[in-house]
C-alpha cells in the first residue's frame, strides 16, 4: 500500500479523474444495482427528510440525490467528472447536479443540514481534506455520512480479484499511488478521522449487500471495464497474467453460484457523525 509520502496528489487525482470521465455510463451498468443497495441506510444516518439541505458528494450517476429528493430533501450533487455530471442529469432532470471539488467544495460555509458520500471517500487523493471540506459547508448540528466497502475478505468480489492478481499478476505496476483503497475498511480509523475533521458522536455500522452478477466472467469483465484503479492494474498485466487472472477469477466465483446467478457478499461500512 501507498504511504502519505509517497503519494502525488495530482498524479492520483488526474488519473482518477480521466478514468471516471471515460467509465461513466459502464459503471452504471455494473454498479447500480449493488451501490443504490447501501443509499437508506446512508440517508436514515444523516437524517435525510422532508426539507433537509443534503449534498451528495461524489454524486457520480445521482442515485442517492434522487433518493434524498424522493425524502423530501432539498438535495443537490457534486462531482470531479462531467461525464458523471451529465449522465446524472440526464437520468433525474429534476435535480440538480455540478461540478466541483470534493476537495474544495463550490459552496459558502454552512449550507447544509447533511453532506454525504456514498463510496465516493475510496477515490479521492486527500480525503482527509474532503471531510474538513464536508465540516466546513454543514451548519451547526448538521450530519455527515460516508460509506466505503468493507475489507476484501468480507467484500468477497474484491478478495476473488485481488487474490487472483497477487498469485497471477503484478501488483507493483506504474500507476500513480494513491490512498489505501481499503484504509476506512476499518471502524477506529473511520471514528479516528471524523474525530480529527472536528466531527463528534461518530458511529460506525455494517451495512450487508449482495451482488447479482449473470455470469462466472461478469466480475472480471467488470473490473476490467468499468473501474479505474483495477482497471488500469489489470491493463497493465501481461497477457499470458490476464488470461490466468481471468481463469482465476472465474473458478473463484463459482462458489457463489445459486440458481443460474453470482451472488457474491459485498458489505459496506457505513460512518457517520455530527458537526458540534
Amino acid at each position: 500500500m501507498a504511504t502519505s509520502k509517497s503519494i502525488d496528489r495530482g498524479a492520483f487525482r488526474a488519473f482518477e479523474h480521466a478514468g471516471w470521465e471515460n467509465v461513466a455510463i459502464q459503471y452504471h451498468d455494473a454498479f447500480a444495482s449493488l451501490t443504490t443497495q447501501s443509499i437508506g441506510p446512508l440517508l436514515d444516518a444523516v437524517s435525510a427528510g422532508s426539507g433537509v439541505r443534503l449534498l451528495d458528494v461524489a454524486s457520480g450517476p445521482g442515485y442517492v440525490v434522487a433518493a434524498a429528493a424522493e425524502r423530501g430533501a432539498r438535495a443537490g450533487g457534486v462531482d470531479f467528472s462531467a461525464a458523471m455530471v451529465a449522465q446524472a442529469s440526464r437520468r433525474y432532470p429534476t435535480v440538480e447536479f455540478r461540478e466541483g471539488d470534493a476537495e474544495a467544495l463550490p459552496f459558502p460555509d454552512g449550507s447544509f443540514d447533511s453532506v454525504v458520500m456514498n463510496f465516493g471517500l475510496l477515490h479521492l487523493g486527500r480525503p482527509e481534506q474532503a471531510l474538513l471540506e464536508a465540516y466546513r459547508v454543514l451548519r451547526s448540528g448538521g450530519r455527515i455520512g460516508f460509506t466505503v466497502w468493507a475489507k476484501p475478505e468480507e467484500a468477497v468480489g474484491f478478495g476473488i480479484v485481488l487474490r487472483a492478481i497477487e498469485t497471477y499478476g503484478d501488483l507493483n505496476v506504474p500507476l500513480p499511488p494513491g490512498p489505501p483503497f481499503f484504509r476506512f475498511s476499518d471502524p477506529q480509523e473511520c471514528h479516528q478521522v471524523l474525530l480529527q475533521a472536528g466531527f463528534v458522536t461518530p458511529n460506525v455500522a455494517s451495512v450487508p449487500q449482495l451482488w447479482r452478477l449473470s455470469s462466472p466472467d461478469a466480475l472480471f469483465e467488470i473490473m476490467q471495464e468499468a473501474t479505474v484503479r483495477t482497471a488500469g492494474l489489470l491493463r497493465a498485466q501481461s497477457r499470458e497474467a490476464l488470461n490466468a487472472i481471468r481463469a482465476a477469477i472465474r473458478q473463484a466465483v463459482m462458489a457463489y453460484q445459486k440458481s443460474g446467478m453470482i451472488e457474491l457478499p459485498m458489505p459496506a461500512v457505513l460512518a457517520s457523525a455530527v458537526k458540534p
